[in-house]
């Protein structure tokens, strides 16, 4: 009998983690290993790129219920999954107010400890001989699934420089872990700053991106809004949801300055979020000619593929798998300096590093957009150095 894998995410919404997601899906050797993909909600465009040769599990209301719209949930009769949500909501405020907290990342950790009592065991499904929480919290795993090995993933920075993560709130579930998978060396040191008795349960696996299946999706013709510009406009691209660590809201003062410059320029954004509220954002400083958000599309590589260049102005990354993706298809990227940068390119040969404030950013797109050569090689670069990696799904072998 194979070993079998649960894993357990969220939702398939057009996101890094679920990306990673699809990637690890991908590169599993079901010859091997049984896989079952539970999935709390059912929704986003991602769904329909689950591989055939993976269980996913059905979807269970209480389940689904945990980050829906609360009036959504209420009116189909969750009413103690509702409550549960606001009492955590609650806490977390007070939390934050009696800290002094601006920008805290454990605002999850609340609702699911509130909502986790009110969820149906998962033990019918059988002991499995591991246990994945891809995305956190990963109460789901701890409290209603039966394994022999629980390992969670983390997909983010915890140095504390944009968001904190106070231990006395998230050490318990972490240390609950047998192992905590980090995607790369700068997200582990700051793991192990905020959580330094931790350390030895850290395994690095980085995140698995199939080459074949983005090169293949991008290949399927360019985007009818960049055929309907000039070819002398200068197209940028960025990819990722609409919240405050990807640091969107920025770009249309970004715009505003590269605008006043007097560069021929078109920004897609795409990706989930308050679409219509960043547009309006846009209109409000008048670059609405010039930029767009697009929202989510369910195949963004078209976008990447045929963009001048790819920008990433994030606040706060663990490891951005969108920019890894655009420069496996040889696009010129540029990132901010985030905490976690420097595991993510090499300044000046895969890619570019800018420092995060909106003038820094909107003076490196400029100079970019004036140097084709400085691109055309930093994309070369890039798509050298950035040819997938699924050998590292062997690692998960080695935890069973």
């Amino acid at each position: 009998m194979k070993p079998r894998i649960f894993i357990n995410m969220h939702y398939m919404e057009l996101g890094g983690a679920e990306r990673a997601l699809l990637g690890l899906l991908y590169a599993i050797d079901t010859e091997r290993v049984d896989v079952d993909l539970f999935i709390n909600q059912h929704t986003g465009p991602f769904m329909s790129l689950i591989p055939d040769k993976i269980n996913l599990l059905p979807e269970i209301p209480r389940y689904s219920a945990i980050e829906r719209p609360l009036m959504d949930i209420l009116r189909e009769g969750h009413l103690m999954i509702f409550l549960a949500r606001l009492w955590g909501t609650a806490r977390h405020g007070l939390y934050m107010k009696i800290h002094r907290i601006k920008n805290d990342g454990t605002g999850s950790q609340f609702i699911f400890d509130s909502v986790s009592r009110l969820l149906p065991s998962l033990h019918y499904l059988g002991e499995y001989d591991l246990a994945i929480s891809f995305l956190d919290p990963p109460h789901i795993v701890q409290d209603k699934v039966l394994a022999k090995k629980k390992i969670e993933w983390i997909h983010t920075d915890f140095s504390g420089k944009v968001f904190s993560y106070d231990p006395r709130v998230t050490f318990r579930r972490w240390a609950a872990n047998d192992g905590i998978v980090s995607i790369s060396d700068d997200v582990t040191r700051s793991f192990v700053s905020a959580f330094p008795s931790l350390a030895g349960k850290i395994i690095k696996i980085e995140n698995i991106i199939p080459a074949s299946l983005v090169k293949s999706q991008a290949a399927t013709g360019e985007p009818a809004e960049y055929s309907e510009m000039g070819r002398d406009i200068f197209r940028i691209c960025s990819v990722g949801r609409l919240c405050y660590q990807k640091n969107f809201d920025n770009v249309p003062a970004i715009a505003s300055i590269l605008k006043t410059r007097g560069l021929k320029f078109k920004w897609w954004i795409v990706g989930p979020g308050d679409v219509e509220s960043y547009n309006a954002l846009a209109e409000r400083y008048g670059v609405a000619d010039c930029v767009v958000f697009l929202g989510p599309r369910e195949n963004p590589y078209p976008y990447m593929l045929h963009c001048d260049l790819y920008v990433q102005p994030s606040r706060l990354e663990g490891k951005a798998i969108t920019v890894q993706e655009a420069q496996m298809l040889g696009r010129a990227v540029l990132i901010t300096n985030f905490p976690t940068s420097g595991s993510q390119l090499k300044d000046g040969e895969d890619g570019v590093v800018c420092g995060m404030d909106n003038a820094s950013i909107a003076q490196a797109i400029a100079s970019l957009a004036c140097d084709c050569g400085k691109r055309k090689r930093l994309g070369e670069n890039a798509e050298k150095m950035h040819l997938g990696n699924t050998e590292e799904v062997e690692k998960i072998y080695d935890l069973i």
